[in-house]
């Protein structure tokens, strides 16, 4: 598992033959919070033996409104996302919209995220593989599973195979989402990592108010089944007051649930594991 991407997972104590786990809060709030929050988390895989990539993007460019918060300035956030790297000796991820955010980010980071409305764009494929970091493909809410092996072609053939795709549900009608669990082995068969999104998978968009809703309550079920068919990896954001978070409040779970719910989920994982 993960062997395109074996010198990002070197450090990482995989003995227990987990999932990977990409987690924090949606969008880099302030240094309090992001550092908080990745303390949590890496207390709680450490002791749970969980490979983890923290996750918070630097800025939020697709919003619904103009006044809905973007982020606290590029570099400020890149700062703070090289400061959680350097405090806890982890991997961290951030999106990145266009192609010259790529080396800018690259700089602060180990993974570049490109956004799932995003997943088509060449020439932000491209960069993102240009820089040598693992590229983390999220699929299209309006994309087939079949239709990610182009998104992975681009990024091979611009010189890189360090890549990870990650299931994020499909649109269902105008206002929900679904997550079709065929996908999973589907693009597993395209020789990549697949990663569940857990969160935004629940996601409520095109809301009147032009704030997406979200139904955090369903994330242990999508997480379960996720882990029962055999997902590389679980994606979770997670807040410590998610009511008042600047972005995707709405469907991001309580910090303080993370550490039960993984607990459940590794179980889960231990027992699937006698079955593959």
């Amino acid at each position: 598992m993960f062997s395109h991407s074996k010198d990002l997972f070197s450090t990482q104590d995989t003995t227990a033959n987990n999932f990977l786990l990409i987690a924090g809060p949606c969008v880099v709030e302030d240094e309090k919070t992001v550092m908080h929050t990745a303390e949590k988390i890496v207390r709680i895989c450490e002791r749970l033996k969980i490979p983890v990539i923290f996750k918070s993007s630097y800025r939020k460019a697709n919003r619904s409104r103009i006044d809905s918060f973007t982020g606290i300035g590029d570099i400020p956030a890149l700062e703070i996302l090289g400061g959680v790297r350097q405090r806890f000796g982890i991997p961290v991820v951030t999106d990145i919209h266009t192609a010259d955010e790529a080396a800018m980010a690259a700089e602060y980071v180990d993974v570049l995220q490109i956004p799932a409305f995003l997943c088509r764009q060449t020439d932000l494929l491209i960069a993102a593989a240009q820089t040598g970091k693992t590229v983390n493909v999220k699929k299209g809410q309006f994309l087939s599973p079949e239709g990610m092996q182009f998104a992975i072609d681009k990024i091979r053939i611009s010189g890189n195979d360090s890549i990870i795709v990650t299931e994020r549900g499909t649109m269902f009608g105008y206002q929900d989402l679904v997550v079709d669990y065929r996908g999973i082995p589907v693009m597993q068969g395209m020789q990549v990592p697949v990663v569940l999104d857990c969160t935004h998978s629940l996601q409520q968009p095109n809301q009147p108010s032009g704030v997406t809703g979200g139904n955090p309550q369903m994330i242990e079920t999508i997480a379960r089944a996720g882990v029962a068919v055999g997902a590389d990896g679980l994606f979770i954001e997670t807040h410590p007051d998610p009511a008042n978070a600047k972005s995707d409040g709405a469907n991001m779970l309580h910090l303080d649930l993370l550490e039960p719910l993984l607990e459940r989920l590794v179980a889960l994982r231990q027992v699937v594991n006698r079955f593959i």
